[in-house]
């Protein structure tokens, strides 16, 4: 393709036709401006430019003479109408010109943007298919057609970086910035290409204007800088080893020489499990591991003895120590290295023989690949190496591990919980969940008491934390065996031991998380559930009763029936006891459970208003900083003044003032300014004496606004 706006003369071609562009704009502008004195500096400087363009022709040479030494230059700058009739031609001439002139180009225009874009989609489908020569050609031809086109520019550049032509890439990047000086992709892009040219300290600074422009891309910032630093360090760390090795150091010396020996053909597996022992001793330190990549120590897992020992369905005595020397090898080149890690993935089959090898039933093999996987777990750019493997077999075996009584139980849970977070990970446990995971998981609880406790409670966090993906909670909260199993898990004495507490703690963490859902399935479990939960606030440790209380408040509003259930078994006087303690989450569960009951139980209101004398505790809520928590706190006080005698009780109490405020205040949330106006109105209603406290308080108006929300209620 021809060349493109490439030279200075060029530039300034194509910047002048834009500055044009822009005159004759102001122009247009300034002659219909209502403003006298911008018309009059339009009017002049029409009149200039037409003496200008007449100056081509002779006949119009002199008829500007003529007419300069006959027109009144004050009497030009102070009415279009005082144009010599000949003048106003000219003008109403120019400005037909520019309007037929400016139809015509936006004609052009439009005819070439048409054109342009089916170029681009040419370039785009050429690019998807891999054909980036000819993506670069079609995005060109669409430039001829619309040079300005900022899509074109930045597309072509992304074509000329994946054929490595690095300084085209960002000629592109910055044609596309003068089209747009926020594109972002024009600098993700130059940050790119930057970086490949090894340009570190212009690619960050790509990277930092485009989070400038852009404050949510800060993931992408993160990750395109820390590219940038790992490429960089990976620079300076070979350049490094280079010339210890030029110097003849002798333990880079033995490193070549091991792996030489290594990749010799025809020797006997001991031989190669000694060397590979030995060559993991030599690249413990930075500079070894350096080394053992840049004389491509990676590829031995492609050489015949090697391959087959990683890959064997089943393995020798020989064999397996041959695996287990590769993988203590693999740990030492890649512990604290990203860009070994990210060598040890890109290598053919390594990604699907994980998860195989984890399966492979030989522990001491099992042992060191959790150990190497938890290389990449246990930090964010080795989960991201981690992520882009197939993972939708992870979940399921490492969940594997939970039956086993040595380190390898606590090791893969760990994993697990790392992995937990990461968006690409739930994606994939999602295909596999129903069919594999889920019937896994039940029958895990349902055996609970043959699987250690603690990598038992680890699982569970596993789970929990998996469930804040909406579609995997929606399956998890569907099953019925999960229910049953947990209600089986939950049956235990409050003397149990410590293992079962972390469990139970995990257990109730997970239920938590389920029950953001709602089904049929859930309210068929909420009476036994709740029973349970009831039955754990005696509970001697503090963490199981505040979560055993959260799922009462999440368990008890879907669940009329269990409403009844506990409120006959002593729910109000726990909450109160509960409330009374302190402590800012339990709290607000324990006032949402209470806030649940009394709506729909006048046994739970006459409890509440028979254990907290003058409402004591609903007061001492309302004073709180949380929002939620006064917001159930004003529901509770409103559902108990229904009750005769509640209001009179609160007599002499600051209540009218605390209410008032806020009915009136501007909460965040809507609910605490009603559900105070209606208790303010309710306690008015039934015990007429607070009026006069509200009346000091010049509360009336916001007491009559109120009343809309006593009689809707």
């Amino acid at each position: 393709p021809p060349a493109m706006l490439r030279d200075q003369d060029t530039e300034a071609d194509f910047q002048r036709f834009l500055r044009r562009v822009d005159d004759v704009t102001n122009l247009l502008q300034g002659l219909k401006s209502p403003d006298s004195a911008v018309q009059e500096k339009a009017i002049a400087e029409t009149e200039k430019r037409l003496r200008e363009q007449g100056a081509s022709r002779k006949e119009e040479e002199e008829e500007e003479e003529e007419s300069r030494t006959t027109v009144n230059r004050t009497l030009i700058n102070t009415s279009v109408r005082a144009f010599p009739s000949e003048m106003k031609a000219g003008l109403n001439g120019f400005l037909a010109a520019l309007e037929k002139d400016a139809k015509e180009r936006a004609q052009r225009r439009r005819r070439n943007e048409q054109l342009a874009n089916a170029l681009k989609e040419q370039g785009n489908e050429a690019f998807r298919a891999g054909d980036f020569a000819l993506a670069i050609q079609r995005y060109s031809e669409g430039l001829e057609k619309l040079r300005d086109k900022q899509e074109l520019y930045t597309n072509r550049a992304q074509a000329y970086l994946k054929l490595h032509e690095y300084e085209k890439a960002l000629s592109d990047c910055e044609w596309a910035l003068k089209c747009n000086k926020n594109c972002l992709k024009a600098y993700f892009l130059m940050g790119k290409a930057h970086l490949a040219l090894q340009h570190f300290s212009e690619s960050r600074q790509c990277y930092e204007k485009m989070l400038q422009i852009d404050p949510q891309k800060e993931k992408l910032f993160k990750e395109c800088v820390s590219q940038a630093r790992l490429e960089e360090q990976r620079l300076q760390e070979e350049q490094s080893a280079q010339r210890e090795l030029q110097a003849g150091s002798e333990a880079a010396l033995n490193i070549q020489e091991l792996l030489q020996s290594i990749l010799s053909p025809g020797h006997a597996i001991p031989y190669y499990s000694g060397a590979i022992r030995l060559l993991a001793g030599a690249v413990s330190t930075r500079t070894g591991q350096t080394l053992f990549r840049t004389n491509k120590g990676f590829s031995m897992l492609s050489s015949e003895a090697v391959r087959g020992a990683f890959c064997a369905e089943s393995r020798s005595p020989a064999e397996v120590e041959l695996c287990v020397s590769l993988l203590l090898l693999c740990q030492a080149a890649c512990a604290g290295n990203e860009e070994n890690q990210r060598v040890l993935l890109a290598q053919p089959q390594v990604g699907a023989q994980l998860p195989e090898l984890l399966s492979c039933g030989t522990a001491q093999i099992q042992r060191e690949t959790l150990a190497l996987i938890s290389l990449y777990s246990e930090h964010e750019g080795g989960r991201r190496l981690l992520g882009r493997q197939d993972l939708s077999r992870w979940l399921q075996v490492l969940m594997a591990f939970v039956k086993c009584t040595d380190a390898r139980a606590d090791r893969a849970m760990n994993i697990l919980s790392d992995l937990s977070g990461e968006e690409r990970f739930q994606a994939q446990c999602r295909a596999t969940f129903p069919t594999a995971v889920l019937p896994f998981f039940t029958q895990l609880l349902v055996c609970a008491r043959q699987v250690p406790w603690a990598a038992l409670a680890q699982g569970l966090a596993v789970l929990g934390r998996l469930c804040a993906d909406v579609g995997l909670r929606a399956q998890l909260a569907q099953s019925r065996e999960c229910w049953q199993a947990s209600l089986e898990l939950l049956d235990g004495c409050p003397a149990a031991s410590p293992g079962h507490q972390q469990c139970v703690f995990a257990l109730l963490g997970l239920l938590m998380n389920l029950l953001l859902e709602s089904n049929s399935t859930i309210q068929d479990f909420a009476v036994p559930i709740s029973g349970r939960c009831l039955a754990l606030l005696s509970h001697q440790d503090g963490r199981i009763v505040t979560r055993a209380t959260g799922v009462l408040s999440r368990l008890l509003p879907a669940a009329p029936s269990a409403v009844h259930e506990v409120v006959a078994a002593g729910v109000v006087k726990k909450m109160l006891k509960l409330l009374r303690a302190g402590g800012q989450l339990t709290s607000s569960y324990a006032i949402k459970t209470l806030s649940v009951c009394t709506k729909s139980s006048r046994r739970a209101q006459e409890e509440l208003l028979k254990g907290d004398k003058r409402f004591q505790v609903l007061l001492g809520l309302l004073h709180s900083g949380d929002e939620l928590t006064v917001g159930n706190a004003a529901f509770c006080l409103s559902q108990c003044l229904l009750l005769p005698g509640a209001a009179s009780a609160l007599l002499g109490s600051s209540v009218v003032q605390l209410l008032l405020r806020h009915a009136g205040g501007d909460a965040a949330r809507t609910s605490v300014q009603q559900n105070s106006a209606i208790a303010l109105g309710r306690l008015c209603v039934a015990e007429p004496r607070h009026i006069q406290q509200l009346r000091k308080l010049n509360g009336l108006a916001i007491l009559n606004s109120s009343m809309k929300y006593v009689h809707s209620s």
